[in-house]
């Protein structure tokens, strides 16, 4: 008897259970005796220098075992370096207590060390620290004047410049009959993950360790830990098995994982590092932004000119920056371009990937500029789109690998009941509510890096699965495990999926919606070659009935080999081992891009939404009732996870459209509302209905596995399509995130 494919099944989350009663142990919660706590001291200058430290009535409170600052620090291996891990930009990664320069609010100046974490945290409160202050900058748009080219480095492969100008945009802009000249700005937004950054640090002896961390990449922060203190890359082992949300804040090292190495090599302890909220709005954030997007078409709605400038928020030691003029280009054919990408340094902590980078922040700008000019031209806004459709990549003049935007346009639109759209600003109404429509366009990248896995056949007949990725909550322990089920034809409980380990086989960070192409295809690639192991041995067995047949009358099914034809004829897993001599039976595989045939096609996933929103006619309040997202992302391995992925995408939507804000004090240079009460994220009461719709995407060209990743591609459209859906009920075009209400009040 067959069993079920699991591939396309809605399987529920296999770790759920242990998430939803917490016995699933995140990075603070490992139970490690003789555990030292360390409380870091912040700053409260954004600029200048330490003149004068005094932890004398820090260090004379019992219970306290050490304060380090950069007086007292040890040596570090770190300070030849130009990148620590594999996601620094270019510059001079940031170095806590490296010396007395202060280069932002809220830089880390001090940890105590306690034997109980609150001795630590008072401790903390008892350090002085005497400040000389220097002049500082904390504003994009006020220092515009400062933007230049950013730096090249490392990640430049996946975060490129922007594209060379084609044809002659002022010429063709001017000559335009219908054109926008419009501006879009962002404030900072901080990750706000419900598990604090945290790192537990084991002291091994004889300079091992073992780090349960709050990271997207154990084997990153392996290599970052074993640089920066000198070590061998085998003595540094980090886990990080349950990671309570990402989504960028942690493909970095933060500095809690720095202090709490230190602390414990210097001690030759075990040492934890907790940051907590507010001083989680020291770090992580998206970047501050000002775009300015001209935009022109013919008299049939056919773009003829654009030019797209980002001036993005960088920090004064390092060059952070995200793909975002670019993206206009890569979605509509526009024959006369020009593309700028500045970044503007200023005195705040380097910025960090935030769901969807750049993605977002440049859909938001482009697909409301497609609106107004919708609206200039008297046409339908998903008309112009469909206008202005590229069959092929207008960047590259590639061929997709595949494309099904048209039909998330078409399914979208059904579904929503766009039709029924009254196109005049302000028409459409319910009760005391201005009711309004939008849509808009979402594109992101298909990534897959580079993954080793590891296969075993146990001697119990299951299959054992190993790769140092982690899970931030994307449901990747459970899609995983429905691949590998599939390709040795074994039921879910048949097998181990072992990740979140930095000993396990190299994993890239988990990020960039990749992970289910890059580990998802490897595990394939080392299943195939298992199999090929397999069957070797089975030819090598005594009387085996499947000696002489051919591969391809034969298939794996039920934890045994059989014959296609005859399934009768066969041979269990377990029998295969035993004749090994009872030795589980084990491969190595590494899967990988397709470069040179993929380097002739443009990859990418789209996605179309469409939103309604209801303002209040009096108080201006804005609410998204209902929206509706179609997706085009290729084979679908897991409907239920991908659909928590793709409403989670909608939901934060919502968030940056009309509610997250980190408001910077411009005279104190520090955010002001660094706390969850003033940091406004939506609750239950601020979403309404969704949908979600996966278009049926084949795609033979991209992987083994024809998948895409949905990580982000359900966010970039969202904002942009709440921004037109305000428009669409007000008149009003606010151009700058998040919408305040008060800005539509006459």
């Amino acid at each position: 008897m067959a069993i079920k494919p699991n591939i396309g099944q809605p399987l529920n989350r296999l770790e759920g259970r242990q998430k939803v009663t917490g016995s699933a142990k995140y990075a603070a919660d490992y139970h490690v005796p003789q555990l030292l706590y360390g409380y870091v001291v912040n700053s409260t200058i954004t600029k200048g220098k330490i003149v004068r430290v005094d932890t004398s009535a820090a260090k004379a409170l019992p219970g306290v075992v050490e304060v380090l600052t950069h007086e007292n620090r040890p040596g570090l291996a770190w300070f030849d370096l130009q990148y620590a891990d594999m996601d620094a930009p270019p510059g001079t990664v940031f170095k806590p207590l490296h010396d007395n320069k202060i280069r932002f609010n809220g830089q880390p100046v001090a940890l105590v060390v306690a034997e109980e974490f609150e001795i630590a945290r008072y401790a903390a409160s008892l350090v002085q620290l005497d400040y000389e202050e220097e002049p500082f900058v904390t504003s994009v748009e006020a220092n515009l004047s400062k933007a230049r080219p950013a730096k090249k480095g490392i990640a430049t492969a996946l975060k490129p410049p922007p594209p060379a100008p084609t044809g002659n945009f002022e010429k063709a802009y001017e000559a335009a009959p219908f054109k926008v000249d419009a501006e879009y700005y962002h404030g900072n937004e901080h990750h706000n993950p419900m598990e604090l950054f945290a790192t537990t640090t084991v002291y091994e002896g004889n300079g091992k360790l073992t780090i349960y961390d709050k990271t997207q990449g154990t084997i990153n922060n392996q290599l970052f830990v074993a640089n920066v203190f000198g070590l061998r890359y085998k003595d540094v082992r980090v886990l990080a098995p349950y990671v309570g949300g990402a989504f960028g804040s942690g493909l970095r090292p933060q500095y809690q994982l720095f202090l709490s190495v230190m602390a414990a090599l210097h001690l030759k302890r075990n040492v934890r590092v907790v940051l907590d909220r507010h001083q989680m709005f020291t770090l992580a954030h998206r970047p501050q932004n000002l775009q300015q997007l001209q935009f022109a078409t013919d008299e049939n709605g056919k773009l003829t000119a654009a030019r797209h400038a980002a001036f993005v928020e960088t920090s004064s030691y390092e060059d952070y920056t995200e793909v975002i003029s670019s993206w206009s280009h890569r979605l509509y054919p526009i024959s006369n371009t020009r593309f700028e990408y500045k970044v503007v340094p200023l005195d705040l902590s380097t910025p960090t990937d935030m769901r969807a980078p750049g993605g977002v922040t440049a859909m938001h700008a482009i697909e409301c500029t497609m609106d107004q000019l919708a609206y200039k031209l008297g046409i339908d806004p998903l008309e112009l789109r469909l206008r202005n459709y590229a069959e092929v990549d207008p960047s590259t003049e590639k061929p997709f690998t595949s494309k099904a935007l048209r039909e998330c346009y078409r399914q979208a639109a059904d579904s929503f009941g766009w039709s029924n759209r009254n196109p005049e600003p302000g028409s459409m109404t319910r009760g005391n509510k201005l009711v309004g429509y939008g849509m808009a366009t979402g594109v992101w990248d298909a990534y897959q890096f580079p993954s080793r896995i590891e296969a075993i056949l146990t001697k119990e007949g299951k299959l054992m699965i190993n790769n140092a990725v982690t899970d931030i909550g994307t449901g990747t322990f459970t899609v995983m495990t429905q691949i590998a089920a599939d390709e040795l034809g074994l039921p879910i409980e048949d097998v181990i999926f072992g990740y979140g380990d930095s000993k396990k086989p190299f994993s890239m960070f988990q990020g960039g919606s990749s992970m289910t192409s890059s580990t998802g295809v490897a595990i394939v690639m080392a299943a195939k070659a298992l199999k090929k192991k397999l069957l070797e041995k089975v030819k090598e067995m005594s009387d085996s009935p499947l000696a002489d047949a051919d591969e391809k009358d034969l298939v794996f099914r039920n934890g045994r080999i059989a014959l296609v034809n005859e399934p009768s004829v066969h041979i269990n897993f377990q029998e295969i081992v035993a004749a090994n001599k009872g030795q589980a039976i084990k491969t190595t595989k590494m899967g990988k891009p397709h470069l040179l045939k993929l380097r002739k096609y443009s990859k990418m996933t789209h996605s179309a939404s469409f939103v309604e929103v209801e303002v209040d006619k009096d108080l201006k309040t804005i609410t998204v009732t209902r929206a509706v997202t179609a997706v085009a992302a290729g084979k679908i391995i897991n409907p239920r996870t991908a659909h928590s992925q793709i409403s989670g995408s909608m939901v934060w939507g919502i968030s940056k459209a009309l509610q997250e804000e980190s408001v910077i004090d411009e005279n104190l240079g520090k955010y002001v509302n660094a706390n969850l009460a003033e940091y406004h994220i939506p609750t239950h009461a601020d979403v309404h209905q969704l949908e979600v719709i996966f278009a049926e995407e084949r795609d033979e060209l991209i992987n083994e596995l024809g998948v895409k990743g949905v990580g982000e591609i359900g966010l970039v459209a969202m904002p942009a399509a709440i921004a037109n859906a305000v428009f669409h009920a007000t008149g009003k075009r606010i151009n700058k995130l998040p919408i305040h209400f008060d800005e539509l009040l006459e």
